[in-house]
């Protein structure tokens, strides 16, 4: 357990399985008590199933276990109003923040959809409009604390290098990771006087359920047979697949820590080489 963030309390959103558990547990790990919400609901036009209620629930153990305290809310980032209970909530009980962390994010896998239009909005709504949610609900709480603290913005190697397609909803994922390095950038440069930083990371890849179920191993078979499609042109410098949920906690526990209490502003590449290549 680390000393200096024993007592600490996140915001994560998406905690219900994959990065975001990941976060609640190796930061729980570090001391800190957790804020967790995730829609546990799938959405029509996305292709793959969202976490459930039963996948909240076992981060809630895996937390506990840690001898932490969580309080977490099924919740969807597009609906301001029920996020701002749900923080708030949360807020009450532990009493004070010290880190956000904006992992919630979706895309659709596969051919689009009849309703292009929905296949754009529902990923700009969850993972540009949900992202300035999350931040815009539980920053009045950060900066009241008058310690400082850390914004951790989850974007993608999409958010760096662009991966060419007409698809609508790839070009929304990228269209809203890419803008979430401006969010970062403007929040960033105006509460660095009150030690406050703000980054975003950018992974390759995660073993998740983003990234484990039908609709990407369609996607995978079609890109080894030749077929051009939007998983085709992605690929690590590194020999490694994919990364584990874990690798990616622990570049955001260290980007939470005093170690890190230098660097604010930046993008980091999370991404096994990706963006060289």
């Amino acid at each position: 357990m680390s000393e200096e963030l024993t007592g600490k309390v996140a915001f994560i959103t998406g905690v219900a399985r994959g990065q975001g558990r990941a976060h609640a547990v190796r930061l729980a790990r570090e001391g800190c008590h957790i804020i967790g919400v995730d829609i546990c609901a799938d959405i029509p036009t996305m292709t793959y199933p969202n976490a459930s209620e039963d996948d909240l629930a076992e981060t809630v153990r895996l937390v506990e276990r840690e001898n932490r305290r969580i309080v977490a809310r099924k919740c969807d980032v597009r609906d301001f109003a029920a996020l701002q209970a749900a923080f708030e909530e949360g807020y009450a009980e532990f009493g004070r923040l010290d880190i956000i962390i904006a992992n919630a994010g979706i895309i659709r896998l596969g051919d689009e959809s009849e309703d292009v239009l929905a296949d754009w909005n529902d990923v700009i709504d969850v993972n540009l409009t949900g992202v300035f949610h999350t931040v815009r609900v539980a920053l009045p709480s950060l900066r009241a604390g008058g310690r400082g603290g850390s914004i951790v913005i989850t974007s993608s190697s999409a958010g760096l290098k662009g991966t060419p397609s007409l698809n609508t909803s790839g070009m929304a994922y990228t269209a809203a990771k890419r803008g979430l390095v401006g969010l970062m950038q403007n929040l960033a440069g105006a509460l660095a006087p009150e030690w406050i930083r703000v980054n975003t990371i950018h992974p390759t890849g995660v073993l998740s359920g983003m990234t484990q179920n039908a609709a990407m191993e369609k996607l995978m078979a079609q890109a080894a047979s030749g077929e051009n499609n939007l998983v085709s042109g992605m690929q690590n410098a590194l020999p490694l697949d994919i990364l584990q949920p874990e690798d990616v906690a622990d570049a955001v526990a260290y980007l939470v820590s005093e170690q890190a209490r230098f660097i604010t502003g930046i993008q980091w590449p999370l991404d096994a080489g990706f963006s060289i290549r």
